[in-house]
């Protein structure tokens, strides 16, 4: 399967170390199934005039049953419960890769008021109920990234 990534520059080796903090489902490489996403991930990039990228790596899905893996299917109150964790700096976990929606526009929006205490977890949930979430993968440990991912070039967008 193929997945891909957006960055101001080629990413040839992805490693953990460059991942920001807090972020949705933790401390790790980001990718996803669906190239039109990271493609309008990486035009906020140049939007700042800097350069952009999309990475397209092999995801090796075989390698993915030997790792320790966390799946969310819906915005449900698990996945909202998680990501408060990861983005309030309080995830304890150890799991490998994380796989999941991804908090878009609208969804980030539900998720910061609820974060924020402006609205309960049930009104949180009300408002995802519908959503159809997109994708993300966070590997979250050097060993899965070294197990499942391959690198396989890089496109610059203009």
């Amino acid at each position: 399967m193929r997945v891909y990534h957006a960055s101001d520059c080629v990413v040839s080796s992805p490693d953990t170390e460059h991942s920001r903090d807090n972020l949705d489902f933790g401390r790790g490489f980001y990718v996803t199934t669906i190239k039109e996403q990271a493609v309008s991930y990486a035009q906020r990039f140049l939007r700042r005039g800097r350069k952009a990228y999309v990475g397209e790596y092999g995801l090796d899905e075989d390698a993915l049953a030997s790792l320790v893996v966390l799946e969310f299917s819906a915005y449900d109150e698990q996945w909202l419960d998680f990501v408060m964790a990861c983005r309030g700096g309080a995830d304890d976990t150890s799991w490998d890769v994380v796989m999941g929606g991804i908090a878009n526009d609208r969804v980030f929006t539900t998720v910061d008021l609820y974060f924020a205490g402006e609205i309960t977890k049930d009104e949180a949930l009300g408002r995802l109920t519908y959503v159809k979430p997109n994708d993300q993968l966070c590997f979250r440990t050097q060993r899965a990234i070294d197990r499942a991912l391959r690198f396989c070039g890089a496109e610059e967008l203009s």
